[in-house]
């Protein structure tokens, strides 16, 4: 039996998770030993409807367990609920934002990497199957080159979660798989509720929307003979894939991604806020875990 924690349970990841566990015969070997939250109200919720155990502290399940979730809906917990754990090398689920700060997202990569711990999250949207799809074209050049894209996604620019930083990383990321890690640069313009950013490759660009208070979805990349969109559904299967990946690396199964890799969306994200406060192309500085 895999025993694991979540911490910051405010956000319906943690209760996809323990559903899953709860329900799911693939997951039967996993148990979570128990739940904590800044906001006592969610903890509580967790332990009401599946029975799992509140947690007194962050750090109370340190040499407890096997596997540690972390799920907070503020980017600045994540490192914070995971340094007691870092010294066990356990592996981790990390929601986004991964982190909010630059310097604090390569001390916590490098940390991880110095204990070779295995790492999975980030925002769910990469695991999406039409995402997945343009990725495979792009990757195969499916109608020719790519000449370039456009990616659509919700914001929150106003919340107690980090503002712009609280849901950005799923159209970051969204862009990040399809055409690549990382751009070389990003501008960014606000126009009433939505941002829009031109993502700058070597060789084309892409487009993507920000849109403030609209729960919408979508992908296009063009190419040289064909071009391929898909409004994307908002569906569960996107909690399916990424709880499967991590208990895949639970289990000892290898990360899926770069130290570089998976903490490129926190420099994206603050060279977009550089762009927009700036008016001018910000570009992305190089990233060494």
């Amino acid at each position: 039996m895999k025993k694991i924690a979540i911490l910051g349970c405010e956000n319906s990841h943690a209760n996809a998770f323990l559903k899953f566990i709860k329900e799911k015969e693939e997951f039967s070997d996993i148990e979570c030993i128990g739940v904590y939250s800044n906001d006592p109200a969610a903890s509580e919720k967790l332990r009401d409807t599946f029975g799992v155990p509140v947690l007194e502290n962050y750090d109370s399940a340190v040499g407890l367990i096997d596997g540690l979730i972390i799920t907070a809906r503020h980017g600045d917990e994540h490192y914070k609920f995971a340094k007691p754990y870092i010294e066990s090398g356990i592996p981790m689920f990390i929601d986004k934002p991964i982190t909010i700060s630059e310097a604090e997202a390569l001390e916590f990569m490098r940390e991880l990497k110095a204990r070779s711990t295995r790492i999975s999250g980030g925002s769910s949207l990469k695991q999406d199957v039409y995402v997945s799809e343009l990725k495979a074209d792009a990757l195969a050049e499916a109608g020719g080159k790519t000449l370039g894209g456009f990616v659509r996604a919700p914001i929150q620019l106003e919340n107690a979660y980090g503002n712009f930083y609280f849901y950005a990383q799923h159209l970051v990321e969204m862009v990040c798989e399809i055409f690549g890690r990382f751009p070389k640069s990003v501008e960014a313009k606000k126009n009433g509720k939505t941002v829009s950013v031109l993502f700058r490759y070597e060789n084309y660009d892409c487009t993507g929307l920000f849109c403030d208070g609209s729960y919408l979805y979508y992908a296009a990349r063009m190419a040289e003979k064909s071009s391929k969109a898909f409004e994307i559904p908002t569906t569960s299967d996107w909690y399916y894939r990424e709880f499967k990946e991590f208990t895949e690396i639970l289990n000892g199964g290898e990360q899926t991604c770069t130290y570089e890799d998976f903490i490129s969306p926190v420099f994206i994200m603050n060279a977009i806020m550089r762009s927009l406060e700036s008016g001018k192309e910000v570009v992305l500085p190089e990233i060494k875990v």
